[in-house]
C-alpha cells in the first residue's frame, strides 16, 4: 500500500513536500487553483508546544471520554466487559497476527485511480468515470472542488468539472485520505457506528496538523501526513474485536481500559503498517508514542506526530465544547496558529457538508 502511495506522489514534478495534503483550505487561498501562499508566521516545531505532560494527559482523558461517550459515567477501573475485550486483543498481539485482516483493504477503484494518476497526461474523462464508481469519492471530489481554495465562480456539480479544477496533485492528495477512511455500513455494530467516525475525525485532523508542523521541523511532509492517518488504524481494528466480544449495551471507556486499549492498538497499528510496507520511520514514530520517552529522545517525525495528536484532540474537544481552559494554558503562539488553521479547515468542511445537505443529495454523477 505504501509503495502505491509513494509512487503516486513521486511520479509528479511537484513533490508532496511542496503541496498541501488532503485539504488545501489549510493554506491561504490564492487567486488561482493550485497556488500556495506562505504562512503568515512560522508554525510550531514538533514537541515545543509549551504544554506539560499533565496537560497532554488530561486532553487524552477528555478525548477518550468523548470518543466512547462516557463523560457522564466517569470510571477508572476496568470492568468485566472491558477485560474481555482486552483479553481478546492481547491474544491477537501474542499470536503476532498483523491485525490487517480486521481492517478493510483500499476500495477496488483506488488502485485504478492511482495507476491513472501516475501519468502526467492523465485522461480527465477516464478518471471521472472511475471516480463515479465510488460514492465516497464522488462527494469528496465535488466538495473539495467547491472549496474556497479553488475560488470557483459557479457551483461545481459534475465529476468531470471537479476533476479539471482539482488537477493531478489535488486528486492525489484527496484520494490518499479517502483510501484510509473506514466504511461504516448499515450492518456495522454499535461500537463501530459510535466510535469509528470520531476516530477518523481525529486521524484527519492529526494528519493535517502534522502537515503544518512538518514544514518547520524538516520532516518529510508526506510521511508526517500518513503517520497521522495510520496511527489509529489499530483502534479501527480493535472495534471489530469489540463487536465480537462485548455486548452492545456494555459501557466501555474507563480510563484504565482506554490506556490498555491504546497500548494494544499501537502494536496493531505498527504491525499493520509493516504488512502494508510503510517506511520504518513511520512505524518508529508510532511506536514512540508510548509515552515513556521525552521529546529529546524521539525522532523528529515522532515529535511531529505527538504534537499533531495533541493539537487535533484539542481542536475536536473545543469544537464540541469539552475543552478546559487549563488544558491549553501556556500553549505557544505557533501552537495557537496551528489550531486556528485546523479550526478554519473544519469550519469550511462543515459549511460545505451543510450546503450539500440543503441540496438534498450528493451531487449528481455525470
Amino acid at each position: 500500500m505504501y509503495d502505491w502511495l509513494r509512487r503516486w506522489f513521486s511520479s509528479s514534478p511537484t513533490t508532496a513536500d511542496q503541496t498541501s495534503l488532503a485539504d488545501p483550505t489549510l493554506e491561504s487561498a490564492g487567486p488561482g487553483a493550485g497556488q500556495q501562499a506562505a504562512p503568515a508566521q512560522p508554525l510550531p516545531q514538533a514537541g515545543e508546544l509549551g504544554v506539560s505532560w499533565l496537560q497532554r494527559n488530561q486532553v487524552t482523558v477528555d478525548f477518550n471520554q468523548w470518543v466512547f461517550d462516557t463523560a457522564s459515567v466517569p470510571t477508572i477501573f476496568v470492568t468485566p466487559a472491558e477485560q474481555r475485550v482486552l483479553d481478546a486483543l492481547q491474544a491477537i498481539v501474542d499470536s503476532r497476527q498483523s491485525g490487517a485482516s480486521l481492517v478493510r483493504r483500499m476500495p477496488g477503484v483506488i488502485p485504478q485511480l492511482l495507476q491513472s494518476l501516475r501519468s502526467d497526461d492523465f485522461s480527465g474523462a477516464d478518471l471521472a468515470r472511475k471516480i463515479s464508481n465510488d460514492v465516497v469519492l464522488v462527494a469528496e471530489v465535488v466538495r473539495l472542488a467547491n472549496s474556497a481554495f479553488y475560488s470557483t465562480v459557479q457551483a461545481i456539480t459534475s465529476i468531470e468539472h471537479a476533476v479539471l479544477v482539482l488537477g493531478q496533485n489535488g486528486l492525489r492528495q484527496l484520494i490518499s485520505g479517502v483510501a484510509f477512511k473506514p466504511i461504516i455500513g448499515a450492518n456495522s455494530g454499535h461500537f463501530t457506528r459510535l466510535i469509528a467516525p470520531r476516530l477518523w475525525l481525529q486521524a484527519e485532523q492529526c494528519a493535517l496538523a502534522n502537515r503544518l508542523l512538518a514544514d518547520d521541523d524538516q520532516v518529510n511532509s508526506f510521511e508526517a501526513f500518513l503517520a497521522g492517518l495510520i496511527q489509529n488504524v489499530g483502534l479501527i481494528a480493535a472495534l471489530r474485536v469489540m463487536e465480537q466480544v462485548a455486548d452492545p449495551e456494555a459501557k466501555l471507556g474507563s480510563e484504565s481500559f482506554c490506556n490498555a486499549l491504546i497500548s494494544h492498538a499501537r502494536i496493531l497499528s505498527c504491525s499493520i503498517a509493516r504488512e502494508w510496507q510503510f517506511p520504518a520511520a513511520i512505524i518508529e514514530a508510532i511506536e514512540q508514542q508510548a509515552g515513556h520517552l521525552d521529546a529529546a529522545s524521539m525522532t523528529p517525525l515522532a515529535r511531529t506526530l505527538a504534537a499533531g495528536d495533541f493539537l487535533s484532540k484539542v481542536q475536536l474537544l473545543d469544537a464540541h465544547g469539552l475543552l478546559s481552559v487549563q488544558a491549553v494554558e501556556g500553549l505557544s503562539e505557533q501552537g495557537v496558529a496551528c489550531l486556528l488553521a485546523l479550526r478554519e479547515a473544519a469550519v469550511q468542511a462543515q459549511e460545505m457538508a451543510e450546503g450539500l445537505m440543503l441540496e438534498g443529495e450528493v451531487p449528481a454523477r455525470r
